[in-house]
This record gives structure tokens, sequence and C-alpha cells, in this order.
């Protein structure tokens, strides 16, 4: 497992609103100014990366703790 986000992808709509979904489910809408930031970095670093820290899903620091956990053995 390399800790890597992956699954995300982002639709353009024709009002300019820009749509980020992970595993084809809508995770998050960006629109105005912040769809026109996102469309410029998304050429210009790893779009995996900036789709998940927009989302809200990126580096919790408990992965390596969880990975451990009772619950997680079994996986």
């Amino acid at each position: 497992m390399s800790g890597a986000p992956e699954g995300f992808t982002y639709r353009l709509r024709k009002n300019g609103d820009v749509e980020v979904l992970h595993h084809g489910r809508p995770a998050a809408v960006l629109r105005g100014a912040a769809a026109a930031r996102f469309l410029i970095d998304v050429g210009s670093g790893d779009p995996q990366e900036l789709m998940a820290r927009i989302t809200g899903n990126y580096k919790h620091g408990n992965e390596r703790t969880a990975k451990k956990h009772p619950r997680n053995r079994r996986r």
C-alpha cells in the first residue's frame, strides 16, 4: 500500500464549475475563482493529491495507527 491518493477524477460543467469525483461519486464542487485556480493547478502538479486536498481526504496522520487496530488486522 503506497498511501498515495487515487480514484479521483473531475468534470468541467457547462457553467464553469468543476465537480470533483471520488470513485465516480461527487465529492466537491468548485465555483468561480476556486474553479479557475484548480484548472491552473491541476496541470502543474499531481492531480490526485490536489483533488484529495480539496475534498479533505488527505493524510489524516492516523493511517499507520488504524492499520494496527485489532478490527483492521484481517484486511
